[in-house]
């Protein structure tokens, strides 16, 4: 609590002292003067609450002093208590009350009825001061209320009848105040939303809460609806709502969620379509690669053999097209994933180099790897998706150089405790890229040149993969390049160092290792004919009993009719999926048919899409196109595990 200002008046410097010294405390602030017309001044200036003025003073005495401080609107409250020692007839009290004063102090002053009279002035000082600023809160919240743009209103706990209004009501809702007044709250509610205020309402009196937020749409005069939001007070059995009309945001909130879920149904349409065109792309190259590896298998004289070749080839660059393609999709879908794990660099890095030194001796040009001796041999980074980039990078290189030489190099930048900044580097003598064209090339389907297309080929997508890449793996790309001379591709990247894995022996030539399965019975489910007749050869190769069927629903009734050792499943197939054929084997089948190992054998690439297999009840996947041996080992898994339960 402030200090109370107390202003004594006296002629006499003694009697300001002796007054000063009876007065003295924490809760008090003592201003003395011996003029009346300082006094004056003081109390102008000063927030003064009580007066000791001195009846007899030499040109102006205490009563006309009082008489001029009553006179004025910013004076007039000050409580006045006269201090004489004149007589205390009673005449000379009447007119001192009639000037204005509370009470009178004779002299000489008994310290007790002094101290006394002071203290209870200041508590009725203090009274009223609180009094008048609560006043001034009130007005200055009846204003607040009274120009509001929001609604306020106090409502009955017991009846939810509006006991006062705003102006605003008006503007919001098109009703006068007097209109609502008496009125029940839930009434402005439209009829969906009434039974959820009341009960909203309800709940914040029976369980006396404070405060509570809630979103209703209320009905205007003209029978519109707007969205409000009610912030709701609640105190002395009265609720106080104060409510706003939030319909643009609501209106902007909805449009966003018509926006999300729009963009929602596109991904799915997206991923959807990508996912049938990765099966209805991959499949028939599977089956063309497959057709190819069998007729190299053949007795072919040397023409034969390069034709075999060519389509050998021709398919694998329409494969790498169709991966470019979704793996620019998932990237931006967000369902890219890099796998780091312990791979010695400088075995992937000459594995991609050698693999490109026959395409760089086709074009009589250099293809030189300089790798420095600081680089460590083994690092944590994803070893596939390394190589993407470098056989990227590399094959651009070689594609837009006639002359001269292709060069990778590998160097540490910096060491810091056990990771290593390293940079990969290609560089090469081509034809370069002009400075206006250097940002554009790692755009979706962007070349360097208009004509780059059709004098070099490719989909424009080798480079926007490479940036992707590296920058979902944390590193950073960057090119120079100046046109007729040649062009520096860096990328830099932060890896941790790692020790040298265990040496793994490796079959050189798993194809020659095939081993015949004995006695084993497998139902393929494949609708397309040349995967058909692959899987026909592959199987009777390995001494497999086998029967064929092009959808799920004859996957279903071949089961029930026969015993089989492991179903080979399509996903894509007309009339029953894969995916709703396994779900079925294992929910409706009895054992051991429930348990029959089911390999899901689809062109599916994405991630949800092999979860999806998994989640049918498919025990392992392989992605097409694959290699036979990779068939023929997670068959002879499969079946180990199924012959150990068995005997178990």
């Amino acid at each position: 609590m402030s200090a109370v200002n107390i202003l004594v008046v006296d002629d006499r410097e003694e009697n300001i002292v002796a007054l000063e010294a009876l007065l003295r405390r924490d809760d008090i602030n003592i201003i003395s003067t011996t003029s009346p017309n300082e006094a004056l001044r003081i109390a102008w200036e000063n927030q003064i609450s009580i007066a000791l003025v001195d009846v007899q003073m030499p040109e102006i005495d205490g009563f006309e002093l009082v008489e001029m401080l009553k006179a004025n609107p910013r004076t007039k409250d000050i409580l006045i208590i006269f201090v004489t020692a004149i007589s205390k007839e009673s005449k000379y009290a009447v007119k001192g009350f009639g000037t204005g004063a509370v009470d009178y102090l004779y002299k000489p002053l008994d310290p007790y009825i002094t101290s006394a009279k002071v203290d209870a002035f200041i508590q009725l000082a203090q009274h009223q001061k609180d009094i008048k600023e609560k006043n001034e809160e009130l007005q200055n919240y009846a204003i607040m209320v009274k120009n509001s743009a929001d609604i306020i209103t106090t409502v009955d706990a017991k009846t939810f009848r509006i006991l006062s209004i705003n102006q605003a009501v008006k503007k919001l809702l098109g009703y006068q105040v007097n209109e609502l007044e008496q009125t029940s709250i839930v009434d402005m509610a439209v009829p969906d939303d009434q039974p959820k205020l009341r009960k909203k309402l309800s709940e914040i009196v029976n369980n006396n809460m404070s405060f509570a937020v809630a979103e209703y749409q209320l009905e205007t005069f003209d029978k519109r609806t707007i969205w409000a939001e009610c912030r709701i007070t609640y105190n002395n059995k009265i609720l106080f709502i104060n409510i706003s009309d939030v319909s643009p945001q609501k209106s902007y909130q909805q449009e966003l969620i018509k926006s999300k879920e729009a963009a929602e149904h596109s991904r799915k349409v997206k991923e959807s379509f990508l996912a049938n065109m990765s099966h209805e792309l991959r499949t028939p190259v599977n089956g063309i690669l497959g057709l190819t590896n069998m007729l190299r298998k053949g007795d072919l004289d040397e023409h034969q053999r390069n034709i075999v070749d060519l389509l050998d080839v021709s398919s694998q660059s329409l494969l790498g097209v169709i991966n470019d393609v979704l793996d620019i999709s998932k990237i931006e879908a967000g369902k890219f994933s890099i796998i780091r794990k312990n791979n010695n660099v400088r075995q992937v890095v000459q594995a991609t180099f050698d693999l490109l030194k026959y395409k760089a001796d086709e074009k009589n040009i250099d293809l030189l790897l300089e790798i420095d001796s600081d680089v460590p041999q083994c690092l944590l980074f994803d070893a596939l998706r390394l190589n993407q980039i470098l056989m990227n990078l590399l094959s651009n290189a070689i594609k837009f150089t006639e002359r001269g030489y292709v060069k990778l190099v590998l160097s540490v930048l910096q060491n810091v405790e056990s990771n290593v900044k390293v940079k990969f580097s290609v560089i090469d003598t081509g034809i370069g890229i002009a400075t206006d064209r250097l940002a554009k090339i790692f755009e979706s389907f962007e070349q360097a040149e208009d004509d780059t297309l059709t004098k070099y080929g490719g989909t424009g997508l080798g480079l926007t993969i490479v940036k992707k890449l590296i920058e979902l793996k944390g590193g950073e790309l960057t090119v120079s390049s100046q046109i007729g001379s040649g062009s520096v591709f860096n990328f830099t990247n932060w890896y941790a160092v790692a020790d040298a894995p265990k040496a793994e022996k490796i079959d050189g030539n798993k194809q020659r290792s095939l081993t015949p399965f004995i006695d084993v019975h497998v139902l393929v489910a494949e609708d397309n004919l040349v995967n058909q007749f692959m899987m026909s050869k592959m199987l009777k190769d390995w001494n497999v009993n086998f029967e064929i069927v092009d959808n799920g629903q004859k996957v279903l009734d071949k089961l029930l009719a026969k015993d089989f050792d492991l179903i080979l499943m399509d996903t894509h197939m007309p009339e029953m999926n894969g995916y709703d054929a396994a779900k079925t084997i294992r929910m409706n089948f009895a054992e051991p048919k429930r348990s029959i190992p089911i390999i899901s054998l689809s062109a599916a690439t994405f991630d949800h899409e092999q979860q999806q297999a998994l989640s049918a009840g498919m025990n392992d996947i392989l992605s097409k196109p694959f290699q036979p041996y990779q068939l023929h080992e997670k068959m002879q898994h499969l079946l180990e595990i199924s012959k150990g339960k068995q005997l178990a």
